[in-house]
Formats: structure tokens, sequence, C-alpha cells
């Protein structure tokens, strides 16, 4: 609805206040005349034609609020039935187009991607946030600083030509992954996922894949999600409690996502050095293909981490390759590397990082020590799935 409505207006603000009213609407006239055959289209339709009304008695809106404005006259080009212009050749659906058009490149990087997942994807601001490592007041100054960058600078809301797509793919690969990953294990509530989030990512991935079919790093990411996604259904046991990668049924892992994750891995990989959705998809492919916990090969993972580091110099890559390191060197080699993580403020808030130095402290036989750091994971997180799992370690623990 708001990519279609965002057509007639060239404001992504008004657009929103424009799908808002039709929601609005939607409540008044269903409720008197019962829901229509088709709810989608009339609720779209609602919306663009409150943009058309909007934009006829103010005429100056786009003086005013020149937010990713078309030029002059390419608006009614997306009034309801128009076939839409050549743009629509080159990406055929209006969720991936508007999220190449927002991932602008006058823009910074880290912009580009929070107002899009914002705008776009449905993401609150605080989850956003969390995915970046900052706090929710940070984020949501960096999101009206990129609203005001886009107004001072008149940066118009035009499709990028085909030309123009590599060089905005790397920002649209880290939304649709944070996408996903917000999906695979939510920041807060009460379920561990939330598939509505990874169904889309999912869908425009795939789109994404068939658009850019020669870039490798799309198909690294769509690899990385099936590889992923194939250990959904034994994330929570029988009891309802979340299962860690050790304790999980490798038989009932979805075995058809794992091979076509695993041949996309091959295509990743060739052709040049490895970009870091590549390398993340090669990790959980020797995850995933390995016949026990016990059975995988730690060293190669290590190896893998050891690039991907390199490649993407970030605080939660150095975590995750310290529990590798603690599979192939021990838990005491591991904490030391974590021990070191935990003066990264970037960190300060990020759960995984007490909870994995409590998993080491109790392999280290260090209970007392890992129980407090399990209650600093556990005072760091919302998502009720992992909070019961981080309650049932302390109790382990306190004993």
């Amino acid at each position: 609805m708001l990519a279609a409505t965002v057509r007639v207006t060239g404001d992504l603000d008004v657009a929103e206040e424009c799908v808002q009213d039709a929601y609005v609407a939607a409540l008044d006239a269903w409720l008197r005349r019962g829901i229509p055959a088709r709810p989608g289209a009339w609720l779209t339709t609602a919306a663009r034609h409150r943009a058309l009304d909007l934009l006829r008695r103010e005429r100056t809106l786009r003086a005013k609020l020149p937010l990713l404005v078309e030029p002059a006259g390419a608006a009614v080009s997306g009034l309801p039935g128009d076939d839409g212009e050549g743009d629509e050749r080159v990406i055929p659906d209006d969720r991936l187009r508007l999220v190449f058009t927002c991932c602008h490149p006058a823009l910074a990087r880290e912009a580009q991607v929070a107002l899009t997942l914002r705008l776009l994807c449905g993401l609150s601001t605080r989850e956003i946030a969390g995915a970046f490592l900052v706090t929710e007041s940070t984020m949501a100054a960096r999101v009206t600083r990129a609203k005001k960058k886009i107004m001072a600078a008149r940066i118009a809301y035009r499709v990028p030509p085909a030309a123009e797509l590599p060089d905005r793919l790397d920002a649209v690969l880290t939304v649709l992954h944070l996408l996903y990953t917000t999906g695979h294990t939510a920041p807060a509530g009460e379920g561990l996922v939330r598939p509505d989030l990874i169904e889309r990512a999912f869908q425009l991935v795939r789109m994404l894949r068939g658009l850019m079919p020669d870039e490798r790093e799309a198909a690294g990411l769509l690899a990385l999600m099936l590889l992923t996604e194939a250990r959904r259904r034994t994330r929570i046991g029988p009891d309802g409690r979340m299962l860690l990668l050790a304790d999980q049924d490798r038989a009932a892992w979805d075995r058809d996502a794992i091979a076509e994750g695993a041949a996309l891995v091959v295509t990743a990989l060739r052709g040049g050095r490895p970009g870091r959705f590549a390398l993340q998809a090669a990790i959980a492919a020797l995850h995933a293909e390995a016949a026990s916990f016990e059975e995988t090969d730690w060293p190669q993972i290590l190896g893998l981490y050891d690039e991907l580091l390199r490649v993407w110099p970030s605080p939660v890559v150095a975590l995750n390759r310290a529990v590798a390191l603690s599979m192939v060197a021990g838990p005491a080699v591991a904490l030391a590397d974590v021990e070191a993580l935990s003066g990264d403020p970037r960190l300060s808030g990020y759960r995984y990082l007490p909870a994995t130095r409590a998993d080491l402290l109790c392999r280290l036989g260090r209970a007392r020590e890992a129980n407090a750091a399990y209650r600093a994971a556990l005072d760091l997180c919302d998502n009720e799935a992992e909070r019961e799992f981080l309650t049932s370690r302390i109790a382990e623990t306190a004993s």
C-alpha cells in the first residue's frame, strides 16, 4: 500500500498518513457494508484517492515537504489503473522497487538501511536500534537526520535504472538480512520467531536473486537464509522450550532447504574473493551438513570466521568467532577474547555477550560467575522464549 501510494504523493511521510487514513475509512465502511472481496485493493485505492485529494487541495505541498519528490508531472503516472513506467520492467515488484529507491547513495549507509527498515519493512525504531547496537534515541535521531537530508538536498523519488542497481545492492542486501534476522529471533514478545517478517524477507530476496542472478552476494544471502531457516522447527522442543544448536534434532531439519542452500553457497563462493553473506552462508552450510554437533568441522568454521572478520570487522562477528574458537582451542582461550570484547561499548546492551560468557564459564566449572553472567543476559532480554531459557540456566547454575 505504501509503495503504491508514494508513487502518487512523491512523499513517504504523506503516503504513510494516507495509508493510515485508509485504515480508518475501512473501519467505518467495512463495519457497515462488510469486508470487500479484495480488501487489499480497496485499501490501496482508498489511500491513493486520499493522496490525490491532498495534492489537489495543497498545490504547494511539494515545495513545503519535498520528501522523495519526483520531477513535476511524474506523480500522475501512479494513478489507479496506470500501467506504470519503464522502471517496472527493471524491478517488477513495488516493495523491492521502493527498497532500492530508499537506499540512495547520497545518504550514509546506516541511514539508508534504517530509513528503509522503518518506513517500508515495518520494523520499530527499537528493533532497528538493536540490530545496529545503538540506543533507540540514537537510531531515532539518525532516521530524522536522514529525512531532513532528503528534504534539504531535494533527493528525488526515482527508481534507479538497471545500471545503478549494483551500487545500491549491498545496502539492499543489508536491509533484507536485518529484516530476516529480526524475524528469525524476535527482539521482544512471546514467540521466538516472527513468521511474517521471515516470509516477507524470503519473498524479497528471491525476487532480488531473480532480478540479479549474476550477483554472488544475492545468492549468498538467499543461501544463508535457507540454511538457517532449515532448523526453524527444531529450535523449540516438545515442551515449548528453546533449544540450542547442540540439542536440536538434526533428523527433523529441512533437507530440501539445506540442499538448495548448499548449492547456492557454491555459486556465492565461486569467482573471486567471497563477500560477507557468502562467508556466513558457508559457515551455516558446515553446521547444516554436520552429522552431529560434535562432528562439526570447527577448525574450518573458525577459518571462515577469520576471513569474515577481515571482510566485515564487526564485534558481533568477533563474538561468534569466539564461540568457534572455544570448540577448537577450549573455553579458556575463548573466554579471554570474550572478556576483551566486554570493553567494546557497542556490545554494552547486546544480550548475547553475557550469555556467551556464561556458557564458557559453565564449561570451565565456574558456576557462580556463570550464574551472574546469565542474570546479566536476562536483564537485557525482552524475548519471552529466550528469557525462559536464561531463567532455567540461572536455576541450574545456582545449585
